[in-house]
């Protein structure tokens, strides 16, 4: 009855969204990108914190700005909303009106997970690409002292994104506006990477003094600093991670194995009241637990 319940109340949504023309692309827009209200600008203004879901989901949209996968934004959300359905209705069809809070609120942050994490890859690959693109682009530079003959001349060597990154740059002093200046400051800005815009702001400092070629060596090295830290942190985190994955599945597990051990104790835990709130801690705990792994495994990155 209640999945009948709910499977209606999901359909009304559904239809009155249809019939008043509302997108979910507009709902997102309203929340992630509405302006501030004067009762959220005295909050920010006076340190309070934002609310949980909204830091999530800016963080979220930032995440996927960065990685150039805005286009995403409204696919996630909408990822989340069905999740968020899905373990509604699972809860639902074991008959626990304990585990619906548990299951639809963790099942609401899956994609959520899944973008940090996806994330965290793509920061690793991007630094990757960052160390080998300043090292020898720095290499040349401190050779010719033209950092436009520096990029142009080691495109070759680059790879996607950053080589398309060094070759606007290139193309802009060439073809569209000399100023040097503005150029860096305009490459600084298209790669999320403190390092790089470090580097950046030594190259315009180098514009007006040679002599200060001998700063860039030493932050190029950052980025080695950084991977060998992140490789030994992987390292550390592994065997944690592993076991929190295994004493999970193992708890999970152990509902259907009781099941063949032990029927009594199997309808204990599914039917009566202090079970199903058993179930419902579990399944939260779980939850809980994921998000502080995935947020603890997340990169080094320098903050300046």
């Amino acid at each position: 009855m209640l999945t009948m319940r709910l499977a209606a109340f999901a359909a009304a949504v559904v239809g009155m969204f249809c019939l008043l023309g509302i997108r979910v692309s507009d709902l997102i827009d309203s929340f992630t990108d509405r302006p501030k209200s004067i009762k959220e600008q005295i909050n920010e203004a006076a340190g309070k914190k934002k609310s949980f879901v909204r830091r999530e989901a800016e963080e979220i949209t930032e995440i996927l700005k960065m990685t150039g996968r805005a286009d995403k934004i409204p696919v996630i959300f909408l990822a989340c909303g069905i999740c968020a359905a899905v373990g509604t209705v699972i809860a639902s069809l074991l008959d626990n009106i304990f585990l619906i809070p548990a299951l639809g609120i963790g099942c609401m942050f899956i994609p959520v997970w899944y973008v940090r994490l996806t994330a965290s890859h793509y920061k690793k690959d991007i630094a990757g690409e960052l160390e080998t693109a300043m090292s020898i682009i720095t290499t040349a530079y401190l050779r010719n002292e033209d950092i436009v003959t520096a990029a142009e001349e080691n495109l070759p060597y680059l790879n996607s994104p950053i080589k398309e990154v060094f070759a606007e740059f290139a193309m802009q002093l060439k073809h569209i506006d000399s100023d040097v200046t503005k150029a860096i400051r305009s490459l600084s800005e298209k790669v999320s990477n403190e390092v790089f815009h470090e580097w950046c702001d030594a190259l315009i400092a180098c514009q007006t003094d040679r002599s200060l070629k001998s700063a860039l060596t030493p932050i190029v090295s950052k980025l080695s600093d950084i991977r060998v830290a992140n490789s030994e942190l992987e390292l550390m985190i592994a065997e944690p991670r592993k076991e929190f994955i295994i004493m999970a599945l193992l708890l999970i597990a152990n509902i259907p194995i009781m099941y063949f051990l032990n029927k009594d104790w199997y309808s204990i835990l599914m039917y009566s009241t202090v079970g199903k709130l058993v179930l419902a801690i579990d399944a939260a705990a779980i939850f809980i637990s994921a998000a502080f792994v995935i947020r603890l495994t997340k990169p080094i990155e320098i903050r300046r």
